[in-house]
């Protein structure tokens, strides 16, 4: 199925990045060996729709994305994802390994947009728009 050295998208947090909306990042040990296999693309669409970081958390609600002040941000995260797309389209990205539960890059689940931890079946923005894109996403 992987070929050496194909390109993979990896949410840029699960990389140790700090670019998660708390100015952290959710870095994962056991990726790293399994990464060796790919050519890794570092993304993270919410940054790259604009958003700074740290930021407010946001939750996805249908088509909307809103922040936990009430402000819409579904602007920046349909943008972050566009130019996700664009990001394997020129590297030639046949997956993309995604941040679970990310109102961007949450593939299968994500919060439900009440700020209270409840979950539902969805996906994040970024993830949706990828996997429209013929990228096949992994969830972690």
């Amino acid at each position: 199925m992987y070929k050496n050295f194909d390109k993979i998208l990896v949410s840029s947090c699960l990389l140790g990045i700090n670019c998660k909306y708390n100015g952290g990042n959710n870095s994962r040990k056991f990726l790293k060996e399994f990464l060796k296999k790919f050519c890794i693309v570092s993304i993270c669409p919410e940054q790259l729709g604009g958003l700074s970081t740290p930021r407010v958390p946001a939750e996805r609600f249908g088509e909307k994305v809103v922040n936990k002040k009430g402000e819409d941000v579904s602007l920046e995260f349909y943008n972050g994802a566009k130019e996700a797309g664009k990001i394997a389209k020129v590297t030639n990205a046949k997956y993309a390994m995604l941040k679970a539960k990310s109102p961007s890059c949450g593939f299968g689940k994500i919060y439900d947009g009440s700020f209270t931890g409840r979950l539902i079946n969805g996906n994040g923005v970024a993830a949706d728009f990828l996997e429209k894109k013929g990228i096949k996403i992994f969830s972690v």
